[in-house]
């Protein structure tokens, strides 16, 4: 369901705290033998440090390094750095060199990763929607029944990490694409759906619930909005503007699910020029072409 989200890098925005400071701890970082590291983990290794590094790697697109850097902490009980880890995971297997097998034995070590991190902290968001990713990662791999089952665990997470953190515009986006998802359910899968569960998982492109109309930044009390495909799009993009390529390109591909061809065009349009900085940026501006050239054809 999610195996092209969150891969990218450039998605992550470039914090201001990470300065030139932060890149002389790397460069230092680097010069330690593994004897050295060991050591300094051992010692007591300050995890602020360690989370610096982490994120300067992930910001420059170094995923192989950030993997390398925070496998040797995987025995920590940190959540900040296990959720990170979960993800570098995910990304190392993303990667078009990667192995099949590889692939596999990471894509379930990121889940191990991302449900430690839960355990160690249940109000982080990012746990939850990185436990999310991946529960819906190992669907690839247990079929489409284990998928289906999984279906309110996932959104589960995802309303979680919206509700523990209403700014995230990707915890946002990830919703939307759940409810894509289950709207463009085929009918064998709504077959299964229907023998697995009394009240089976559905949704619709379009339905925008009262609380997702509503303001989500106060309280902390109220329970994570309902409202589905189009209405999380949407709110993603207010909250986050031009956050994510994939966020303008769905936004187009469910006003023209719900003929809208005005607003469908100037979404696609948005995906098309979104500036390209990594692999899925070129093939969502690729997709949106594709679909504009369609409205030409027909016109």
């Amino acid at each position: 369901m999610f195996s092209q989200v969150m891969g990218n890098p450039g998605a992550f925005k470039r914090s201001l705290m990470f300065s030139a400071l932060s890149y002389l701890g790397f460069e230092t970082y680097q010069l330690l033998s593994p004897a050295a590291v060991v050591h300094a983990a051992a010692k007591g290794f300050r995890v602020e440090e360690i989370l610096q590094q982490a994120d300067y790697l992930y910001e420059s697109g170094e995923t192989e390094k950030l993997y390398q850097l925070l496998t040797k902490y995987k025995e920590s009980e940190d959540a900040e750095l296990l959720w990170r880890l979960a993800r570098a995971s995910r990304d190392l297997a993303q990667l078009s060199g990667t192995a099949a097998e590889e692939k596999k034995a990471l894509v379930y070590e990121a889940l191990e990763y991302a449900k430690r991190a839960l355990e160690k902290n249940g109000a982080s968001f990012a746990a939850h929607k990185w436990c999310a990713i991946c529960i819906s990662d190992v669907g690839d791999y247990e079929g489409i029944k284990a998928k289906i089952a999984n279906a309110y665990v996932i959104k589960e997470h995802f309303e979680k990490a919206i509700e523990l953190n209403p700014k995230d515009a990707t915890s946002i986006h990830l919703m939307g694409i759940w409810c894509y998802t289950f709207a463009e359910m085929p009918w064998y899968q709504r077959r299964i759906a229907n023998m697995l569960f009394a009240a089976p998982p559905s949704s619709t492109y379009e339905e925008v619930s009262a609380d997702l109309r509503g303001d989500w930044g106060g309280g902390g009390t109220r329970r994570a909005p309902s409202g589905l495909a189009l209405g999380y799009f949407q709110k993603a993009e207010q909250v986050d503007p031009n956050f994510y390529s994939k966020n303008l390109l769905l936004l187009g591909k469910t006003y023209l699910k719900l003929q809208n061809k005005k607003l469908a065009a100037f979404w696609l349009l948005k995906a098309k020029d979104y500036p390209a900085r990594t692999e899925e940026d070129k093939q969502i501006q690729g997709e949106a072409a594709q679909l504009l050239a369609g409205f030409s054809d027909k016109n």
